[in-house]
């Protein structure tokens, strides 16, 4: 596979920029056009390397771009997953070059969508191209499930799997959109938390009042607000809402040792984060803490005069958005209503309140035993030289748990990123030496599923 990949490299890279000059913005309806666009651009693709049964599926927004290759007879069948959908570019002005013109840089292509996700996809497609090219056939079946929703929580995939889940049957899910550890240390995701997102608001007087007229007689909304955020967390750092703990499993000390095995600098990081000091529940390490453990973080909080200089006011509405990292067995339904309750037993006086709720997610835990796991492993060694690590992420892929319960199929989380890569942010970027070892790992992984390998 090697040599192939090698002698098409060029070319290889220059289709991916083609798909990353798509700006396919789920989040924006300016850009609908240009996500129905790339999934176009994604389908002549996947029928260009002799994939069929090629779809693009309508959905109530972004489309899901469907195909498989079933003729591997005997053979194991592996759904690969991705998404061609990709965050705004925003704040512009901070990218060193425009988010869709990509450019190479130091061995790096740089554009919106380089790592996350269309750079991990598409070598997907240029593994089975590879290997079509060596062999005229793949060693296993292999079916596409490709969404546009992605970076807007996936509204529309999960109905998808539940309603067609014979037609995405398979014996394993493969999904390249995380990171490796560090350069040179691969890593396959065995554990991602769930997560619950919610907005509070508090009103108070039906407008803002004079605070010399009305300051220290009437409620403030803000300050309402403050107190009921303060009553959230103990001075240990321990989430106060009765009944949150529910379903969260102790950690064993197999597993304290397993997350303790995942290099982390301490030093260094709080060095690069200007931080004074880490923060978060006794009794747990940072890794510990922000892996396995739940959290409730307050993302954002408005209310007030806002602009510069001074407004003398008492607010009459303020708000906060907050989200909450779910681990075992806790369940976002439940662990709304719990908070729901913890706000009107906090009340303060005076205060009218309401808690909105929109993302939720499972949290999902894989086994590392798991044989499809376990031959990724392989895969990776055998073109890295390095054997995987098995890091359990703070982060939510809501649509991992979907397909691992819908389908009853171990998910094999083979991301070729790094941490490093901007994802999300300014000057996004992908290794391109991980873009091309990306291909000849998956390749390999799925040579070694077939049952006469």
């Amino acid at each position: 596979m090697k040599q192939i990949i090698q002698a098409n490299k060029d070319r290889y890279i220059q289709e991916l920029q083609d798909f990353l000059r798509i700006p396919s913005i789920s989040a924006m309806g300016e850009h609908q056009d240009d996500v129905r666009a790339a999934a176009e651009w994604l389908a002549n693709a996947l029928e260009g390397i002799g994939m069929e049964n090629v779809e693009i599926v309508e959905t109530k927004r972004h489309p899901i771009v469907y195909a498989d290759w079933l003729h591997a007879e005997g053979q194991p069948t592996v759904l690969v997953y991705g998404h061609y959908d990709v965050q705004p570019a925003d704040p512009v002005e901070l990218w060193d070059t425009p988010a869709f013109e990509p450019v190479i840089r130091n061995h790096k292509l740089y554009a919106r969508g380089a790592t996350d996700d269309k750079g991990q996809l598409f070598l997907h497609i240029k593994a089975l191209e590879t290997l079509m090219e060596q062999y005229g056939k793949l060693p296993v079946n292999v079916k596409f499930c490709v969404e546009g929703e992605e970076e807007i929580a996936s509204p529309n995939l999960p109905p998808f799997i539940e309603e067609h889940k014979e037609k995405l049957a398979a014996d394993a899910v493969l999904i390249s959109d995380t990171s490796f550890i560090e350069e040179g240390q691969p890593a396959i995701c065995t554990s991602l938390r769930g997560a619950l997102a919610m907005e509070l608001s508090v009103e108070t007087a039906n407008s803002d009042l004079h605070s010399g007229v009305y300051g220290g007689g009437v409620p403030n909304a803000v300050h309402s607000l403050v107190k009921l955020l303060d009553s959230f967390h103990d001075d240990q750092g321990k989430i106060a809402v009765e009944g949150f703990y529910e379903g969260v499993p102790e950690p064993t000390e197999a597993l304290k040792e397993e997350v303790a095995s995942i290099p982390f600098r301490k030093e260094k990081t709080k060095k690069d984060l200007a931080l004074e000091e880490y923060f978060g529940e006794e009794g747990f390490t940072f890794q510990e803490r922000t892996g396995i453990r739940p959290t409730l973080e307050i993302n954002g909080v408005t209310g007030g005069f806002q602009g510069e200089g001074i407004k003398t006011i008492v607010p009459s509405k303020a708000s906060a958005k907050i989200s909450c990292r779910l681990v075992g067995e806790q369940n976002p339904q439940k662990i709304f209503e719990d908070i729901n309750r913890h706000i009107e037993a906090y009340k303060p006086v005076g205060a009218r309140l309401s808690l909105q709720q929109s993302v939720t997610a499972n949290p999902v835990t894989l086994d590392s035993s798991n044989t499809m796991i376990q031959k990724a492993a392989d895969a990776y060694e055998k073109v890295y030289g390095v054997r995987p690590l098995y890091p359990k992420e703070g982060g939510s892929i809501p649509i991992v748990e979907v397909f691992s319960r819908v389908l009853q199929s171990p998910v094999v989380l083979m991301g070729f990123g790094l941490p490093s890569e901007n994802l999300h942010a300014p000057n996004e970027h992908f290794h391109l030496d991980n873009y091309l070892n990306g291909m000849e790992t998956v390749g390999e992984y799925l040579l070694s599923l077939n049952k006469e390998s």
